[in-house]
């Protein structure tokens, strides 16, 4: 081999400068450098379930005796069950490793490089990253102030480029829901809509009862937020069954490994114990919505999933968050045009809300003090600056 050979010169060209996605911060990582103990972070920047998985996951995986065997890599039973839970025919039915997976192989299934794929900004990463990823072009359709999307607005921007587009709902990071009429009102359009439903179990509205209707409808469904199954990575889709099989053939071999498979059997025989979670989850929302409208320097955005954004209307939001991490308390922080100064708080138990809220009135304490004292050393160099003359 030539000593100045350089794999770099063989990289593709478009994805030598492709950004990473930017994923939660795990609490390991942050060892010393907070006030507490690693085991006492709070986590609430990551819609993860702070209740965890089933107990019954738990213990069918510590009996489970043959993980040195493949999974079915048609997904037989899987599939079965997942039919049995949605009443939706099984051929409809494709699962991956995470709904993450599903996107990109929906849009690798589809998208040609030059393709354009329409999605609604502020909104999940994902649709952005995967789309790049194979040469795609993203339409951004901005949302209101509100972070609703204008039906007419976005049926605009779909053109005879455009292969797909990409619809969170409720959204992430917003947690806005576009309404059932305006959905539908696009699917007419016979463009082909991704329609994610990650947080289906926290709101209720869903369109699956259509799949098999609209040809050009797929909805996607995970584990990772209203089962506790995040660490497994086990997520869903529902699909026309033409598209449903052009997805299980370009998948990767075993995609789904056999512990997530047994977390979804498990979980779906466990519905009354993970759907009591979920309330739970509801109900503490509404509680850290009208606790989080106390303090007159956020501004806070109704929520339809299992998580609150917030614009921090005093000082910086990496700042705030950064006080909050020191306090052990991570939230995810945005500086995007449409997110500027936001947080995206992820609904905990009663008393990691409480904890939070502490930290709040705490880190609002802090800066009010702050503000006296620099108010009163101006006054004091001003009283000596006037003596002086």
């Amino acid at each position: 081999m030539e000593p100045d050979f350089n794999i770099e010169r063989l990289i593709r060209r478009d994805l030598v400068n492709f950004m990473a996605y930017s994923g939660a911060t795990s609490p390991e990582t942050l060892e010393g450098k907070t006030e507490v103990a690693v085991k006492d972070i709070i986590k609430l920047d990551a819609n993860e379930n702070p209740y965890g998985c089933s107990p019954r996951v738990k213990k069918a995986l510590r009996k489970y005796a043959d993980f040195h065997v493949y999974t079915d890599d048609k997904q037989t039973k899987l599939r079965e069950l997942l039919a049995g839970y949605l009443n939706i025919d099984g051929r409809h039915i494709v699962a991956g490793s995470g709904s993450n997976q599903l996107i990109d192989l929906v849009i690798r299934l589809l998208v040609n490089p030059g393709d354009e794929v329409v999605s609604c900004t502020p909104t999940f990463g994902i649709y952005n990253f995967s789309t790049k990823l194979c040469g795609g072009s993203l339409v951004e359709v901005p949302r209101d102030e509100n972070y609703t999307v204008n039906i007419r607005t976005l049926k605009a921007a779909v053109s005879n480029k455009t292969k797909l587009v990409c619809l969170a709902n409720p959204n992430n990071p917003t947690g806005t829901l576009m309404p059932r009429d305006d959905i539908l009102d696009l699917l007419d359009t016979g463009v082909p809509v991704l329609l994610d439903e990650a947080y289906y179990e926290f709101c209720g509205e869903t369109l699956a009862a259509a799949i098999g209707h609209y040809e050009n409808l797929m909805i996607l469904r995970t584990f990772s937020k209203w089962a506790g199954l995040a660490g497994l990575r086990i997520g869903y889709g529902l699909f026309p069954e033409n598209i449903a099989d052009y997805i299980m053939r370009i998948k990767m071999p075993y995609n789904v490994n056999v512990a997530a498979m047994i977390a979804v059997k498990e979980s779906l025989a466990d519905l009354d114990y993970l759907m009591e979670n979920v309330k739970a989850i509801v109900l503490e929302r509404e509680r850290l919505f009208r606790e989080l409208q106390q303090f007159g320097w956020l501004q806070v955005f109704p929520s339809q999933a299992n998580f609150i954004l917030c614009k921090v209307m005093r000082g910086g939001a990496r700042i705030f968050k950064q006080s909050l991490q020191q306090k052990g308390i991570l939230v995810r922080y945005f500086d995007n045009a449409l997110l500027r100064n936001c947080i995206r708080i992820s609904v905990g138990k009663p008393e990691q809300t409480d904890a939070l809220l502490v930290a709040l009135r705490e880190i609002a304490a802090d800066e009010e003090k702050a503000a006296t004292e620099h108010s009163l050393e101006a006054m004091l160099e001003e009283e000596e600056h006037n003596h002086e003359h």
